[in-house]
């Protein structure tokens, strides 16, 4: 398995409009001072965080549908910078296809702002000022018989930093090679991603994002203690749980009957932990949005509580062709696929898409200040919540005020 080389640019042909706009906005960019470059690309941030964010709830809910009654976790960013990228190879209706079934507006925001967004956006997660520990790549596998366009090397290799690796797929070695460096690249967070490559592959997409997050602010907590956790009306589980007393930032939101609670995590990343009302759990799923997360952030009251929760570690891995197939986006996998931006010699289709998504958790924080006074502790009848049911994860960029990660913890053994 060999990378492919990124060739010279004399050749090809003249730049698209999305290059030419890319080109005008890393001009503008050279010739400002950094505090404007950051400023034009948050502009284009702040032009598709609507769009991200409707696509983010939307793929949730198809996600639910076809898996309600297991864990669920990824990361919408994640998953639409990895579309966004093969876009930039995709033509005609493939290339609309893509696009459109990420919820991006072609006809108000250009597509220059879209890569220049999702690029911005990238950046700023991973710089290493926010101290968040977040580890994210695309890579591209292609059929070693499959020459890459010189300019799509270029341009998924400035914008996404997206390896193109050239790889026989006919031999047995194949998912072994592929699952080592994707392990290698991730850090070894990543482990045995793709299970059934077939010979006949020659296009695969591995997307993957790992996320630790820690608390900004220690609880106190008692430790863990085995307890009942109600998977469904029929199945109950005995899972270690942890009790924590103390303030939060806490609240019963009676439009999406849940209590919610915000915890935030170092480098402005707040998690919403969404616990609704007994049989509410559909109606959570189909009405919770952005605008709801945003003006909860806005509205809500720190309490003293005694919480009782589950280790928050969770995971999901994904086929995407059957998730974004039912939103749309179904050319790319067929043999009708427009890839000649990848390839001109070759008819190209995604034979394989994969996203996977890790979450862990750091218990520790800087401070204890969420600690509660010990007088106060014996002197006041305190709110007890138990997320001892299945509860909705989603972890927001505070930033960008869009969703990041968004699961549903079913069952936390």
């Amino acid at each position: 398995m060999s990378a492919a080389r990124r060739g010279s640019l004399e050749s090809r042909t003249m730049p698209s409009s999305v290059t030419w706009g890319l080109l005008l906005l890393a001009g503008l960019c050279c010739l400002a001072p950094a505090s404007l470059a950051d400023s034009l690309h948050g502009v284009a941030v702040h032009k598709i965080t609507p769009e991200l964010s409707n696509f983010a709830f939307s793929l949730y809910r198809q996600v639910a549908h076809q898996s309600n009654s297991t864990n669920i976790f990824f990361s919408p960013v994640s998953i639409a910078t990895a579309f966004a990228m093969l876009s930039l190879g995709a033509k005609g209706d493939t290339h609309t296809q893509i696009l459109e079934g990420l919820h991006f507006n072609l006809k108000k925001v250009p597509e220059a702002d879209i890569h220049a967004g999702l690029q911005h956006l990238l950046h700023t997660l991973t710089e290493p000022d926010r101290q968040l520990q977040l580890i994210t790549a695309n890579i591209l596998f292609v059929n070693e018989s499959v020459k890459v366009v010189d300019k799509f090397l270029e341009d998924v290799g400035k914008l996404y930093h997206t390896d193109v690796f050239s790889i026989n797929f006919r031999d047995t070695r194949a998912n072994t090679q592929v699952n080592d460096y994707i392990e290698m690249k991730s850090q070894e967070k990543i482990v045995d991603l793709v299970q059934d490559l077939d010979k006949d592959t020659t296009l695969a997409l591995a997307n993957y994002i790992f996320f630790q997050g820690r608390w900004k602010v220690k609880f106190e907590a008692e430790g863990f203690v085995a307890e009942d956790f109600h998977v469904d009306k029929k199945t109950t589980i005995r899972v270690p749980m942890t009790h924590r007393l103390g303030r939060f930032d806490l609240l019963h939101d009676k439009a999406l009957s849940s209590w919610v609670l915000l915890q935030h995590y170092r480098g402005q990343v707040p998690a919403f932990l969404i616990l609704p009302d007994e049989g509410k759990m559909q109606y959570l799923e189909a009405k919770v949005c952005q605008k709801h997360l945003a003006r909860i952030f806005k509205n809500i009251d720190i309490r003293s509580a005694s919480l009782s929760m589950p280790k928050l570690s969770i995971s999901g891995t994904y086929d995407l062709e059957t998730i974004l197939g039912e939103m749309g986006i179904t050319k790319v996998f067929s043999k009708g696929a427009e890839l000649s931006g990848i390839s001109e010699g070759v008819p190209l289709k995604l034979s394989k898409a994969l996203h996977t998504a890790v979450l862990t958790i750091d218990e520790s924080g800087h401070d204890h200040s969420g600690a509660m006074p010990s007088e106060e502790r014996h002197r006041f009848k305190h709110l007890t919540i138990k997320f001892n049911r299945p509860f909705l994860v989603i972890i927001t960029d505070e930033n960008a005020n869009m969703p990041l990660f968004m699961g549903k913890m079913v069952n936390p053994m």
